[in-house]
């Protein structure tokens, strides 16, 4: 067993599979204590399964580590608060929260239902408060904390075809920031993880990472099975749980095999300025593509087409 994180608690959403599994294997191989949380869902959030969870718990605890199973739900308050309490009755404590739990309902906007809609929006966004805001209740209390939450290039660059999953995932990206100022004066760390990986998930998106990545002026490396493995996410998510990123907060990393880019925060490239404090539809139409448009790419030009 390793120390980064030994003896620390962990609370790890979504733990069951891909990602979240990885994490729970290696928070506990580096001295965790792990709530390997999981309702056992597939892929768009239907039916349930405890097996999930117990599946990973049973590994790690026969490996010599330590883990329990939880079963509830994010996407309701009482499911975030007992996510929470499991932690602190079955271990008296917690020190670390992971989110990175989730559903996919594909579809094009104008094809996409309100419960296609709603059903991501509320696992991935309101699930990552839920479990979030009981937690901080605890971290502000005993000043020190760390909630690592989990976006996406879908909602930090865009995806087509997921409207829903890429507003929750820029959600999660600005709650993170904001929650890194509520909390940063407690000693508590927030940061998030954008992840390009192959998991059970993220194999069903509709546009590759790599295609996104490219788009995005990202690079990859040749080794392309590296990239995609969900176990390459782990040590990252893992340093940043450690006492070594005590300094680190309110910061977006893209992670991908063997890469990891600390992701820019928004901020004004181009501007233009009036001295009259307002601006006409006249000078508009010659300063905006002059100085602010100007060879600047469509993401998504315009095909003729009959589709």
């Amino acid at each position: 067993m390793g120390e980064s994180v030994k003896n620390k608690v962990a609370v790890v959403t979504g733990g069951g599979g891909g990602i979240g599994r990885a994490i729970c294997f290696l928070l506990a191989k580096e001295g965790a204590k792990v709530v390997v949380n999981d309702v056992g869902t597939t892929i768009d959030g239907t039916g349930t399964s405890n097996k999930v969870a117990d599946s990973v718990v049973e590994i790690i605890n026969k490996a010599g580590g330590i883990a329990i199973a939880n079963y509830d739900s994010v996407i309701t308050m009482e499911g975030g608060e007992n996510i929470i309490k499991a932690a602190l009755n079955h271990f008296g404590r917690l020190d670390i929260v992971i989110t990175p739990h989730g559903i996919l309902r594909d579809r094009m906007l104008f094809n996409m239902t309100e419960q296609e809609w709603d059903s991501v929006i509320e696992t991935h966004l309101k699930g990552t408060f839920t479990v979030c805001k009981h937690a901080s209740i605890l971290f502000r209390q005993q000043k020190s904390g760390r909630i690592i939450t989990f976006s996406s290039t879908s909602g930090l660059i865009g995806n087509p075809g997921q409207a829903n999953y890429g507003a929750a995932k820029s959600g999660i990206a600005g709650f993170t920031k904001v929650v890194a100022r509520d909390l940063g004066r407690y000693g508590v760390t927030v940061n998030c993880i954008a992840p390009l990986a192959d998991t059970r998930m993220t194999m069903s998106i509709p546009v590759s990472a790599q295609r996104l990545s490219q788009e995005s002026g990202i690079t990859r490396g040749a080794d392309e099975e590296a990239l995609e493995k969900a176990e390459d996410i782990a040590p990252m998510v893992v340093y940043l749980a450690s006492d070594h990123a005590s300094n680190v907060n309110g910061q977006i990393f893209l992670v991908h095999g063997g890469t990891i880019a600390l992701m820019s925060q928004p901020r004004p490239i181009k501007t233009i300025y009036s001295h009259q404090k307002q601006w006409t539809l006249d000078e508009l139409s010659t300063m905006v593509s002059k100085y602010l448009v100007k060879d600047l790419p469509n993401p998504a030009p315009h095909h003729n087409s009959r589709v």
